[in-house]
């Protein structure tokens, strides 16, 4: 199910315990009229209103407000997914430890096609982050699974690519993840069946992954744009 509205909204509205998993690609307020390498080019790395500071009156309060909503509605087995960069992680893990989230991984996703530095005084930007934590107890991992992608006990780095062309043709996000980022998220967390919620789903990846794997889904996106994009996307999935 799609819903195009804010996600405090819409997780207010939804059944307490009642999702499996929930993969959060949350604002990381990079949007500061800087440049960037994209395709060749130099382009502005704003990526649109929803992701500057300026249009929040309190970025920890926003991040904790969605956060409650994740925590209620998520089962007591469930499990939560959040990537960010420095500009955003740091808040999160705070709200995490505030609200009552256990932290299981800090994966490091390592980007294997990174683009180039515009400026050359730094070191160039690869990876972001991605905190795993749950909610309860207990939580569902599947470890065979993981293991058999190199016949080795997976590591908490992962070398992954950008989101390839052929997943942007029904449109365009400026943050879109890869689906073989989302994939392995999901086989690893979740079983068949089992619900999977991403409160700022752009377009789409989290809801096409989790359909493609036989999963249930909810998306959330306040950008009408982006929600028709994932329409696109989730309606050509034989």
């Amino acid at each position: 199910m799609l819903y195009n509205d804010d996600c405090i909204n819409v997780l207010s509205t939804l059944q307490e315990a009642s999702v499996d998993m929930i993969f959060a690609d949350p604002p990381y307020f990079l949007s500061n009229n800087g440049k960037s390498i994209s395709s060749g080019k130099v382009v502005s790395v704003n990526k649109g209103d929803w992701d500057k500071k300026e249009n929040y009156s309190d970025i920890l309060l926003f991040t904790k407000r969605w956060m409650q909503g994740c925590y209620r509605v998520l089962k007591n087995t469930g499990t939560i997914w959040v990537s960010g960069t420095k500009h955003n992680i740091f808040d999160v893990k705070r709200v995490m430890d505030e609200i009552g989230f256990s932290i299981i991984n800090i994966i490091i996703w390592k980007k294997i096609d990174p683009p180039p530095l515009i400026y050359k005084n730094k070191y160039r930007f690869s990876y972001e982050f991605i905190i795993w934590a749950k909610k309860g107890k207990y939580h569902y991992f599947n470890y065979d699974a993981m293991y058999k992608v190199d016949n080795n006990e997976m590591h908490d780095v992962w070398f992954l690519p950008s989101v390839s062309m052929s997943e942007k043709k029904y449109g365009r996000h400026p943050t879109q993840k890869p689906e073989c980022l989302l994939e392995r998220i999901i086989i690893a967390s979740t079983k068949e069946g089992d619900v999977v919620l991403d409160p700022f789903m752009g377009s789409g990846t989290t809801c096409v992954v989790a359909k493609r794997l036989n999963r249930k889904w909810i998306g959330i996106d306040k950008e009408r744009e982006f929600c028709a994009i994932a329409k696109l996307r989730l309606a050509n999935i034989l």
